[in-house]
C-alpha cells in the first residue's frame, strides 16, 4: 500500500489534477493512472524542479515530466536521484544511468550509462550516487568518488576556469565512504573513512561550514571542514543556501541525534542573523527531551525533520506551501510543526520519510527492511542454527546456515561448492559482505555481488526452491498443531516470512525447545493458504476474501500481505475496517 503526503508546488509538472497550484496542507497523494494504482510499496520518492521520480520496491520507477507518467524503462533499480537538470539511476548490478543537459548535451532527455564512462575500468561499479543542482556524483565500490557535469562552482573539485564542466566522470578523491549533495546544492561534501569531511563548490552563503578563517564565494578544490560536532556524521542534506547535518552521539546511551546547520539565516533554521560560517546546532522547543530525529530533508530552501513523536517539523521558504503552511508570503525562519492529516500507520512511525524538493515536500509511508536484515545477520551469528562452515583465505571459519543458503542458491548446480571456492579467495570482512548479502537479499557491495550473483536464486526460482525444502522432513524442525494433527514447518523459513516468528525464536528469553502454535480455528482452505504463503511468498488471486482469512494476522504480516498481493492487502483493510 502507498501512503504518500504531498504539498507544495503543483505545477510543471502537474501531480495532482483537480487540484491548485499551490497546496497548503498535506493531503494524500494517489497515482492517477490505472496501471499505477496497484503497483508495489513506494521506497523512494526524488524530486526536482522538472521532473520527479518515484521508485518502488520492486525495483521499478516511473517519472514525471508533465501530467502523465511514465514508467522508466531500466530494470533493477536501487536509487534514484534528481538535481535541477539531470536525474541518475542507480541498479542492484552497479551501473549509473543519468540523463541532462550537462551530462548528454546532444540528447539531454536520454539515459546514458556514465559509469562504464570511467577510463579506470576496474572502477566502474558503483555503489552510491547523488546529484547536485547540476552535476552527479558517483562512489565506486572502491571508495573513489567521481563527478560529471557542471564545474560552474567548482563543485567537481577543479579550477572552473580551467574545467567548466566534463561529459565524463572525473575523480575528486579517494577513500570517500559517503557523498552528500542536493536537488538544488550547487557544492558538495565527501566523507572518508576516518570521519573527516571535506567539501568544494559554491560557498557565497557560507554553506560549505568553512568557518571565519575561509571566507571565499567559490571554494574549487576540496577543503577539509573543521570544528566538527562531536559524533557520528549520519546525513548531510545540501539547499542552495544552507547544508544540514545530522549528528549521532555514540556516547549518550539513547543514541542521540541532533541537527547542525550552516548557511543563509533564512534558511538554516537557526538564531543567528547573517550567514552562519560553521555547523552549530539546530535548537527549538518543538523537540522534546524524548524526543529523537527519525529523518530529515532539505530542499532548495526548506527542510523538512520527522521525529520520533510523530512531529512533522518545517523551516524555510513557504512560497508555495512547501512548509504545509497557508502563509505563502512568508519565510519561516524558525520551526514549525506541520498540521497532519490521520496516518494510517502512525503507530510505527520510524517507517515514515520525509523529502524536501525544490519547491514541494512529501512525507511517505516506506517500511524498511533492515529489521528482517539484521534479525538474519543475528541468526548468522547464533551455532545453534549454524551447520556448515567455510575457510577463508586466511584459514578462518565462518559458519553458516544450509537451509537458508539452499533458499538463497541456485539449486541445479553445486552452487555450494561454488561459494566454498569464491570464499576461500576472500578476506573475513569481504566473506561477512557476501554472506550478508545472501542472507539479506540485498546489494552491501557490488562488486562482490557481480562475483556471486550467478549463484544466487533469481525470483522465479525461488517458489521451485522451497518447493523442494518443502518435501524434505529433515529440513523441517519447528510444530504447527491444529485439530490434533501436527505439521512440521522449517523454522528459519518462519523467520524470514513473519514478523511474529521472528519475534519469537529470536527472542533472548526463548527456551531452545519446539514450540507449538495452535492453529485449530483456521480451516482446512484457510491453514493451506497459509502453507502455500509460508513455501512460495504468494497468494492465489482466486482466493476469496472471508471472515476466516482475516485471522491471517497472526501468522502472515501486513506488510508482506501488501508485498505478494496488494490487492488482496486492501481488501482485507477495508473488511478490518468495516468490523472495526
Amino acid at each position: 500500500m502507498n501512503e504518500i503526503l504531498f504539498f507544495g508546488k503543483n505545477e510543471k509538472p502537474i501531480l495532482l489534477k483537480n487540484e491548485p497550484e499551490k497546496i497548503i496542507k498535506p493531503i494524500q497523494f494517489k497515482f492517477e493512472n490505472e496501471n499505477l494504482k496497484q503497483i508495489k510499496q513506494i521506497k523512494q520518492i526524488s524530486s526536482g524542479n522538472y521532473s520527479k521520480i518515484f521508485l518502488f520496491k520492486n525495483g521499478k520507477a516511473i517519472e514525471y515530466l508533465n501530467e502523465n507518467p511514465k514508467k522508466i524503462q531500466i530494470e533493477n533499480i536501487q536509487k534514484v536521484t534528481v538535481g535541477f537538470y539531470n536525474e541518475a539511476i542507480l541498479t542492484i548490478e552497479g551501473n549509473v544511468f543519468a540523463k541532462g543537459k550537462d551530462i548528454n548535451p546532444e540528447n539531454p532527455n536520454e539515459f546514458i550509462n556514465i559509469s562504464s564512462l570511467i577510463e579506470d575500468k576496474n572502477d566502474r561499479i558503483i555503489e552510491d550516487v547523488v546529484s547536485g543542482y547540476n552535476s552527479i556524483y558517483l562512489l565506486t565500490s572502491n571508495q573513489n568518488a567521481y563527478g560529471i557535469g557542471s564545474n560552474e562552482y567548482g563543485q567537481l573539485g577543479f579550477d572552473s576556469k580551467t574545467l567548466e564542466k566534463t561529459e565524463k566522470p572525473i575523480l575528486m578523491m579517494k577513500n570517500v565512504s559517503k557523498m552528500f549533495s542536493g536537488n538544488s546544492s550547487k557544492h558538495v561534501f565527501l566523507l572518508n573513512s576516518n570521519q573527516e569531511l571535506f567539501a568544494c563548490g559554491n560557498n557565497q552563503y557560507s554553506q560549505l561550514g568553512l568557518a571565519k578563517l575561509i571566507t571565499k564565494t567559490k571554494i574549487d578544490q576540496l577543503t577539509k571542514i573543521q570544528n566538527i560536532p562531536k559524533g557520528k556524521i549520519i546525513d548531510i542534506q545540501c539547499g542552495d543556501y544552507n547544508s544540514i547535518m545530522l549528528i549521532e552521539n555514540e556516547n549518550d546511551e539513547n543514541s542521540k541525534r541532533k541537527l547542525y546547520s550552516c548557511g543563509f539565516f533564512l534558511f538554516n533554521a537557526r538564531k543567528n542573523f547573517g550567514k552562519c560560517n560553521e555547523f552549530l546546532e539546530i535548537e527549538s522547543p518543538l523537540f522534546e527531551n524524548d524526543d529523537n530525529i527519525l529523518d530529515f530533508s532539505v530542499g532548495n530552501a526548506h527542510t523538512l525533520i520527522l521525529t520520533s513523536n510523530s512531529k512533522l517539523i518545517g523551516s524555510g521558504n513557504n512560497s508555495f506551501g512547501q512548509i504545509g503552511n497557508e502563509n505563502t508570503d512568508k519565510v519561516f525562519i524558525f520551526p514549525i510543526q506541520i498540521e497532519l492529516p490521520k496516518l494510517r500507520f502512525n503507530e510505527d512511525i520510524s517507517n515514515y520519510h520525509v523529502y524536501s524538493g525544490f519547491h514541494d515536500s512529501f512525507l511517505y509511508y516506506s517500511p524498511s527492511l533492515s529489521n528482517l536484515e539484521e534479525d538474519l545477520i543475528k541468526l548468522f551469528r547464533r551455532k545453534e542454527f549454524c551447520d556448515i562452515s567455510f575457510k577463508t583465505e586466511n584459514g578462518e571459519m565462518i559458519e553458516a546456515h544450509k537451509l537458508m543458503l539452499k533458499y538463497r542458491l541456485n539449486q541445479n548446480k553445486n552452487e555450494i561448492e561454488k561459494l566454498q571456492e569464491i570464499i576461500s579467495n576472500k578476506s573475513i570482512k569481504e566473506s561477512n559482505q557476501i554472506f550478508e548479502m545472501i542472507y539479506s537479499n540485498r546489494i552491501i557491495n557490488p562488486k562482490l555481488y557481480s562475483e556471486i550473483k550467478e549463484i544466487i536464486n533469481s525470483n522465479e526460482k525461488i517458489e521451485e526452491t522451497m518447493k523442494r525444502i518443502y518435501l524434505n522432513e529433515n529440513e523441517k524442525d519447528f510444530i504447527i498443531e491444529r485439530k490434533e494433527k501436527q505439521y512440521k514447518f522449517p523454522k528459519l523459513i518462519l523467520i524470514m516470512r513473519s514478523e511474529l516468528y521472528r519475534g519469537m525464536f529470536l527472542s533472548v528469553t526463548e527456551d531452545k525447545s519446539n514450540k507449538v502454535t495452535d492453529y485449530s480455528e483456521l480451516s482446512n482452505k484457510s491453514f493451506q493458504i497459509f502453507e502455500y504463503w509460508i513455501y512460495s511468498n504468494q497468494i492465489k488471486n482466486e482466493i476469496e476474501i472471508t471472515q476466516e482469512i482475516m485471522k491471517f494476522k497472526i501468522g502472515i504480516d501486513y506488510f508482506q500481505l501488501n508485498q505478494t498481493n496488494p490487492n488482496l492487502f486492501d481488501l482485507l483493510i477495508k473488511k478490518f475496517n468495516n468490523q472495526n
